[in-house]
């Protein structure tokens, strides 16, 4: 005689119960909090938790995906949902629904939305720099022309490795012809390598971007960049002091010189800022203003509206060596052996 079916339980198909060994067993239903205490040898299938709107769920280790921090890249470069939406070919509420979830994964606040014109909070700019490199890094690995032929990407912002770069050049084809050396200007502080787009960069000054690993391969001097027929032109040298009358131009992407070169109670009096070195020149040339930057500029950029002439006061500048902390291109140690040694050649 069979027995009535459990109405608290029902078989899944394909399913056989394990019959029941006695008299206790039958009709007894488990208390819930013993639902999780699996028997000796069982495997329980994974429970399924429903999302409560008002409880976001714990972060799982793989739910940031590559699409997350293209979304965030995207805004962090146009600094507007709309624009960045544009640029990836995806709606506005789809790219800010992604942001809101790569900042829940997080548990930071990337992106200050309090002001019309977003802005990367310090959280979001320390994590912008993380995030372009693993995104350079995993379309590296995909690009199948690279596993086959892998040059060496050395970037750099302006003046490249100054008086030492075609000695350099010229050096590394002949020693090491199957690893083509590519030379990289990139405006940027770091010249791209913070965001995985080179390999190493020729840096110039003091580079505090985290996870970088840096050497000094030698020191230049500094020139004041002044207009071609200005009174300054024609002198054999300057001091910090003879420019602060005029306005200074600045390169705020990736120059190094700023208001604090000079000391505090004789700043210049008016500054004006560019994005790149090619505009840092034609702004110069315009008679908009001078300009301060490493020696090596003057033969690296020269420009018949600008006239470079030595600065007697101004500190020098580290010429720097830089790479990511961590297994990179397997010729970054004969890039750096060949760079000391030209530099030793002088």
């Amino acid at each position: 005689m069979s027995r009535p079916e459990d109405p608290g339980h029902t078989a899944s198909p394909g399913h056989h119960p394990t019959p029941a060994t006695g008299p206790a067993d039958r009709g007894h239903h488990p208390a819930p909090a013993a639902a999780d205490q699996a028997a000796p040898g069982h495997h329980p299938a994974p429970a399924i938790h429903r999302a409560d709107p008002g409880h976001p769920p714990a972060p799982a280790s793989r739910a940031v995906e590559l699409r997350h921090l293209r979304a965030f890249l995207a805004v962090a470069e146009e600094g507007n949902v709309t624009r960045a939406a544009a640029h990836l070919g995806l709606t506005q509420p789809a790219v800010s629904r992604t942001l809101a979830a790569l900042e829940r994964h997080l548990g930071l606040r990337l992106v200050d939305r309090s002001t019309h014109h977003l802005a990367l909070t310090p959280e979001g700019v320390a994590f912008r720099d993380k995030a372009a490199a693993a995104v350079a890094a995993f379309d590296e690995a995909l690009d199948t022309g690279r596993l086959r032929h892998w040059p060496l990407r050395l970037g750099h912002a302006w003046s490249a490795f100054g008086p030492y770069t075609t000695p350099l050049l010229r050096a590394w084809r002949e020693r090491h012809p199957a690893t083509p050396l590519e030379l990289l200007r990139i405006d940027d502080r770091t010249a791209g390598l913070t965001r995985g787009e080179v390999d190493a960069a020729l840096l110039r000054g003091p580079v505090h971007a985290p996870g970088l690993v840096t050497e000094v391969l030698f020191t230049e001097g500094r020139v004041a960049a002044v207009t071609a027929d200005g009174p300054l032109a024609s002198r054999a040298s300057l001091r910090l002091a003879d420019l602060v009358d005029g306005p200074v131009v600045l390169n705020t992407v990736s120059g190094i010189t700023t208001p604090e070169l000079w000391p505090p109670h004789a700043r210049p009096a008016a500054t004006l800022t560019v994005a790149n070195t090619d505009d840092w020149l034609a702004a110069i040339a315009a008679g908009r203003g001078s300009g301060v930057s490493a020696a090596s500029t003057a033969a690296i950029h020269p420009n018949p509206g600008v006239a470079y002439v030595p600065l007697d006061d101004a500190p020098g500048v580290p010429v720097l060596l830089a790479r990511r902390d961590g297994p990179g291109h397997p010729a970054l140690p004969k890039l750096a052996a060949l760079a000391r040694e030209i530099v030793a050649r002088g």
